[in-house]
């Protein structure tokens, strides 16, 4: 059947598909920027076009699907389906069909030069952890699947209009666009660089012992085997292998002691996880509360290298919106941009997250948003609520997205890792 449809010059068609189609004609649309309708018109078009229908397809189970094609394209669809002796349910299933195989699924974007974002700030309890896991996480996340995602450009108009109602920004009360997109399908590296070992607890790894090898003992060039033997999976379907961890150590206390005798201690971390870097297309880097060689190391590991784009590699600065964050903020950049002029090297700041947000604390939060949003460069390229969900991931010891997927910090997640 069909009906007129109302602004639009196409018209309302309903029929039936089976539920595995109509997911699949969803992602893959989604998967190629195309709108259902249209990938549903050119199948069709298509189907009409053969010399005689394709093998036929199990639609058992088919249940109602609607969607606007041109007009008269529904009409003359219906006339061949009954030329050729086919149920008009059976002709749209092979027309979707069609299209699906003549359409592909992409293959993964991935970068040239494997990425490397240090998620940092000098300040503990910001949330860099659950900022670095999060962001992880979403580059991860099945690329034949759809994930709620915070549109980036919702962020960017929400920001702007922040300027004179900051208060009225608020991640839990959804005043942002949230749309159905596809994971990002990348490889990526966790590496847990803070002693404190929060990464590797929080995704329910286990520390590294002190006996044992360590990234501390690679850095100091005392390596006791292949790092790459220490890295291990964050098993889930939603991430399909392609999220990896390298759990912390106790023995990172000690690592500024230790690369102050190591020539060349800036690249420390590089010469440690240069070898990695094949296997990965970003290596995200937990960094501790620490404005010492550790530091340091982690910043000229983020510097933009020779033939890379600006802000592929970077600083990640996780803040909160309170005034300590903003004290920290300065001893952090004047590090980076001391190394910058030292080694005279390009460290791009990838931008600024406001992390564990919440208006309703009242002036002292809103106001302190407002400083990050009136700084402008680096820009605010992400605002995380302070939610439960977050806390509960953590007590569990699971990945964010995959314990409340579609919670609004996930969905700020994935909106983050887009957005960088």
């Amino acid at each position: 059947m069909s009906s007129p449809a109302t602004s639009s010059d196409r018209e309302k068609v309903v029929s039936k598909l089976p539920g595995w189609l109509r997911q699949s004609l969803k992602i893959r649309a989604a998967q190629h920027g195309t709108e259902i309708q249209t990938a549903v018109e050119q199948g069709i078009s298509d189907w009409c076009n053969l010399a005689s229908a394709p093998t036929a397809i199990d639609t058992a189970g088919a249940d109602s699907f609607s969607t606007f094609l041109p007009p008269g394209q529904w009409d003359t669809f219906r006339q061949i389906a009954t030329d050729r002796r086919v149920s008009f349910i059976q002709g749209l299933a092979q027309s979707i069909q069609l299209w699906l195989d003549a359409n592909p699924a992409p293959d993964v974007d991935r970068p040239a030069i494997t990425r490397r974002i240090i998620v940092c700030n000098q300040k503990g309890g910001v949330g860099k952890t659950a900022i670095t896991a999060g962001v992880g996480e979403a580059l991860a996340e099945d690329p034949n699947t759809l994930h709620s995602v915070r549109i980036a450009k919702a962020l960017t108009k929400a920001l702007r209009a922040s300027e004179t109602h900051v208060g009225d920004l608020e991640p839990d009360g959804d005043p942002f666009d949230i749309e159905s997109l596809p994971g990002l399908g990348l490889r990526v590296l966790l590496v847990d660089f803070d002693p404190q070992c929060h990464l590797t607890n929080q995704l329910g790894a286990t520390p590294l012992p002190l006996n044992g090898d360590s990234l501390t003992n690679h850095m100091a060039g005392d390596p006791k085997g292949d790092l790459r033997d220490l890295i291990v999976s964050v098993d889930d379907d939603s991430f399909g292998g392609r999220l990896h961890l390298l759990p912390a150590c106790n023995d990172a206390f000690l690592l500024d002691v230790r690369l102050s005798a190591v020539r060349a201690r800036e690249a420390a971390l590089e010469r440690a996880l240069a070898p990695l870097e094949a296997d990965y297309d970003v290596i995200l880097v937990d960094c501790p509360p620490s404005l010492g060689l550790s530091m340091d190391a982690a910043a000229y590991y983020g510097r933009r290298r020779d033939a890379e784009t600006p802000g592929q590699s970077g600083a990640l600065i996780v803040v909160q919106a309170e005034d300590s964050s903003a004290d920290a903020y300065e001893l952090l950049t004047t590090q980076i941009d001391d190394l910058r002029g030292d080694l005279q090297i390009d460290i791009d700041y990838l931008g600024i997250v406001v992390n564990l947000y919440d208006s309703r604390r009242g002036y002292i939060a809103t106001s302190s948003l407002q400083g990050w949003v009136d700084i402008k460069d680096p820009r605010v390229v992400g605002l995380i609520g302070d939610l439960k969900e977050q806390k509960e991931a953590v007590r569990v010891k699971q990945p964010l997205l995959t314990y409340a997927p579609k919670s609004q910090q996930a969905i700020g997640m994935r909106a983050l890792a887009r957005e960088i």
